[in-house]
């Protein structure tokens, strides 16, 4: 017997409390034990829970993802690469992903969220694009919540960091507040990237003998046992996880960026990959699996940052900046010159091998030898019990109380934590870096980022309604989806695909599994019923603690593409006197409103219903006014209602307006309704606009004009100074964060 199958053989008794801390389930590791044919060995076994963890192998959710709509004629690259690609003319690609950083976000907020965006950035720039764009999608306890503020402020300060550090622009997200997200706060984190169409880059690996090579930072202890810390609930014990937090370097990132790219535009990569979750572990066996080869690393050419580094902790450290390559033979040199003039580690950790096995060598022996496809391909596939929550009853309009005071009302709306401006977040932002910026956040319904050197623009978003989702998970999942195609439509661009980052609690509870499966499905009735497929994703579940779980967060990142910037539509009112007018039918749906629960104090009912072919019909009809220069500013009707929407383009411009509502529903269910499929839009052509959405088929009722005076007004019911709305709206987020 030689030596390395000595080593093997030899693997001591696993016991039940390692199997535990490998992220494996008894019954899982029985299930390995009848692949391999044999006991796996201590490092074999952490592999292993590593890659079939929830958070690597989505051994619960694979059965419903399979079902979303993934492909298209504009579609280069769909889910199952770094990030999703698609073919935006004259031979670009946009590529484009959003992924979760939840768990670390909550235990170390600051890195959490700065790895957060490192990792996003290395997942688009992998595929050979330069990233141009990030957005980010937040979601925090409640402000009462102690730790609330906390968790606010270090995650804010990370992807500000990271992001400006890096030098890719902040350009567009959301802020949420609920009390059900005081044990688990989200951090998704978004990148689009634009790449030439002929140099995308993949993770499969090829040619026998190739050389597999490490590039960017040295391997520290940072991250490890982060992707199965990131497949099980909180207990009360968040603190002692802190060491499986990364640490993040963004100059490193920046520089590794420059090589990368530099790399790319020679002849010599075959296969590229990050280290995200897992590390060396999961970039080796993907890029393994994807192209049926085997891998041979030995560990002692990897770069390491400290002394007496074991095999488990290479293999399962997430620290960060770093990168797996398979090169062309003979382009060893060439890549090296280029990684050392960024002054980034370069090593050659052996090669692609026919065995299609992942191999380990470390002080001359054998420490691991399993086959690649048990580790990805034959990790368990859960068909996990579930049951559909109670549909919530519809509100009739008539039983919500009339508000006593309709300014004071709009104030409380306004000035709400989701609601209130996030002016004091975004400005930590460097949204305009790289000068493509067209419209960042607070700007337009969508952010517009020019394809640099052309007249063409990308319109981005990231949108969901966790309460939505909670009353009924079927509309809360269409809706998600309509509404990031509402927002970009808003801009003037057409919507072309999605990315997914689906925040969801303990699967293996039959309710929390309704959720995901009804939001899975009404988020694929509205992708098919648009057009509108899915290119890319992530599930993040287990979001609990001590039981409790979040609200349902399908969280939708959309990317649109225009041919014409300077026909981009923002959301601000231009001038005194053009006609404000509403696009789309009104019935002044309350259940689930933020008005319910920010002025009644109730959450409950059913949400508003969402009609596919009615949202398309509108938003194209907002596209072509947009394109034959019919509007003055468009923007999208979605929380808090009509009224908030005009708010928000009011404050936006400076620019008052005086609405006079006809209507056959109470006003204030008129007013703050959050009926969907609908637009508000401004003209200086109201006879043409009106004629057009005549002939579209499509709803149009002038509601107003905007003024010059400042005020906000609705009739004889309303009238604010809209000096006063600015200083609570914008107010709320400062002096919580001050006090």
């Amino acid at each position: 017997m030689t030596m390395a199958a000595k080593n093997l053989e030899n693997s001591s008794d696993i016991s039940p409390q390692t199997i535990k801390d490998s992220g494996l389930t008894i019954e899982e590791y029985d299930l390995l034990n009848a692949q391999l044919g044999r006991t796996p060995n201590p490092l074999e076994l952490a592999i292993t829970g590593a890659m079939w963890s929830e958070h690597c192998s989505y051994k619960s959710s694979k059965k419903w993802l399979k079902t979303l709509p993934t492909e298209a004629p504009h579609v280069i690259q769909g889910p199952g690469e770094n990030a999703g690609v698609i073919d935006i003319g004259d031979g670009q690609a946009a590529i484009f992903k959003i992924e979760s950083h939840n768990s670390p976000s909550f235990i170390e907020p600051f890195q959490g969220a700065a790895t957060g965006v490192g990792g996003i950035l290395r997942d688009v720039f992998t595929m050979g694009a330069r990233p141009v764009a990030n957005l980010n999608a937040l979601r925090f306890g409640e402000p009462e919540n102690k730790l609330t503020r906390h968790l606010l402020s270090g995650a804010v300060a990370g992807i500000g960091s990271y992001g400006n550090c890096v030098g890719v622009p902040t350009v567009g997200g959301e802020v949420n507040f609920h009390k059900a997200y005081n044990g688990n706060c989200l951090v998704n984190c978004m990148t689009v990237g634009i790449a030439d169409t002929d140099k995308i880059f993949y993770a499969k690996a090829a040619g026998v003998g190739n050389p597999i090579v490490y590039v960017g930072s040295k391997t520290g202890r940072d991250g490890i046992g982060g992707a199965t810390m990131s497949s099980e609930g909180f207990e009360d014990d968040a603190d002692a996880k802190r060491p499986t937090v990364q640490v993040g370097d963004p100059f490193t990132e920046k520089l590794l960026i420059e090589a990368c790219l530099e790399l790319m535009a020679e002849d010599a990569i075959i296969a590229i990959q990050d280290m995200g979750a897992a590390g060396l572990t999961s970039s080796t066996v993907e890029m393994a699996s994807k192209g049926e080869v085997g891998v041979e690393i030995d560990l002692d050419k990897i770069p390491a940052r400290e002394e007496n580094m074991q095999p488990h902790e290479f293999m399962l450290s997430e620290s960060q900046e770093r990168m797996l390559m398979v090169l062309k033979p003979g382009s060893e040199n060439k890549a090296r010159a280029i990684f050392e003039k960024w002054e980034l580690d370069f090593s050659i950790i052996e090669m692609v091998t026919d065995t299609k096995n992942l191999t380990l060598t470390w002080r001359g022996e054998t420490v691991a030898d399993m086959p690649v496809d048990v580790i990805v391909d034959n990790a368990p596939e859960y068909d996990r019990d579930w049951v559909a929550p109670k549909p919530q009853t519809t509100i009739k309009a008539e039983d919500i109380p009339e508000p006593s005071d309709y300014a004071d009302t709009l104030v409380k709306l306004m000035s709400c934590p989701d609601m209130a401006s996030k002016r004091w977040i975004y400005e930590q932002y460097d949204s305009t870096v790289m000068a493509d910026t067209f419209a960042g956040p607070g700007k337009a319904a969508a952010a517009i980022v020019r394809v640099h050197g052309t007249q063409k623009a990308l319109a981005m978003t990231t949108d969901c309604t966790p309460r939505y989702c909670y009353a009924d998970p079927f509309q809360g999942g269409a809706q998600a989806v309509a509404e990031t195609y509402r927002n970009i439509s808003a801009t003037g661009a057409k919507p072309l695909a999605i990315t997914n980052n689906l925040n969801f609690g303990n699967p293996e509870r039959p309710e929390i599994m309704g959720q995901f499966v009804g939001c899975v499905g009404g988020m694929r009735n509205a992708c098919e019923e648009l057009e509108y497929p899915v290119i890319s994703g992530n599930v993040s579940l287990y979001n609990e603690t001590s039981g409790k779980g979040i609200l349902p967060a399908p969280v939708i990142g959309g990317v649109g593409v225009m041919q014409d910037i300077t026909k981009a539509m923002t959301l601000n009112f231009k001038a005194a006197e053009d006609t404000i007018v509403l696009i789309g039918e009104t019935a002044g749906w309350m259940g689930s409103s933020l008005y319910l629960r920010e002025i009644e104090g109730q959450e409950k009912g059913a949400p508003p219903p969402v009609d596919l072919a009615t949202e398309k019909r509108h938003a194209d009809f907002i596209r072509l006014s947009i394109e034959e220069e019919l509007l003055t500013a468009a923007h999208d009707v979605s929380d808090g209602g009509l009224l908030c929407a005009v708010a928000d383009m009011a404050l936006a411009g400076n620019i008052g307006a005086d609405l006079q509502i006809e209507s056959n529903i109470p006003l204030h269910t008129f007013l703050f309704g959050e009926d969907q499929a609908r637009f508000v839009v401004t003209t200086q052509n109201t006879d043409a606009l009106l004629e057009a959405a005549a002939q579209a088929g499509v709803p149009a009722t002038v509601i107003g004009k905007t003024n010059a005076s400042g005020t906000l007004t609705v009739g004889t019911d309303l009238a604010t100074d809209l000096a006063a709305l600015r200083t609570a709206h914008e107010g709320w987020l400062p002096n919580y964060m001050e006090n």
